[in-house]
């Protein structure tokens, strides 16, 4: 599973009980994808600064979720077949944890190859410190 964040624009005609309908919807699609939700934001009614939709205020709201990458194709369809959402934007967060900085030589033969080595971030945190005198 990969982590992605998504946000989107919800039509500010849509009374407040369809908003958390709508959000436990959204919620409900990626759970069926076999994914998991992280954290929902709450939705805050906001100006745009161009109409979408002719629409001129919207709420906006976000998620933090994990799902498989071959699934997202399907939670962007139910998105967009979605009335009540004007605009959305899915982004993959990037992998943490395991840093490449550094390419180790490897021969074989007459060839000389590089392999890349994995660092942990505690090492980094801990030569950072040493730089910085902490």
């Amino acid at each position: 599973m990969r982590s992605y964040g998504m946000t989107y624009l919800i039509s500010a005609e849509t009374p407040g009980e369809e908003l958390r309908l709508l959000q436990e919807k959204i919620s409900s699609l990626i759970q069926k994808q076999e994914g998991i939700v992280n954290e929902a934001k709450t939705p805050i009614k906001r100006g745009l600064a161009y109409k979408i939709k002719k629409q001129r205020e919207a709420f906006i709201s976000g998620l933090d979720f994990y799902l498989k990458p071959e699934a997202l194709a399907e939670l962007e369809s139910e998105l967009r077949s979605e009335k009540r959402i004007i605009r959305y934007l899915i982004w993959a967060k990037p992998k943490v944890g395991v840093a490449r900085i550094k390419k180790e030589p490897i021969k074989t033969g007459s060839r000389t190859l590089t392999k890349e080595k994995k660092v942990e971030l505690k090492e980094i945190d801990k030569k950072l410190e040493e730089i910085l005198g902490e």
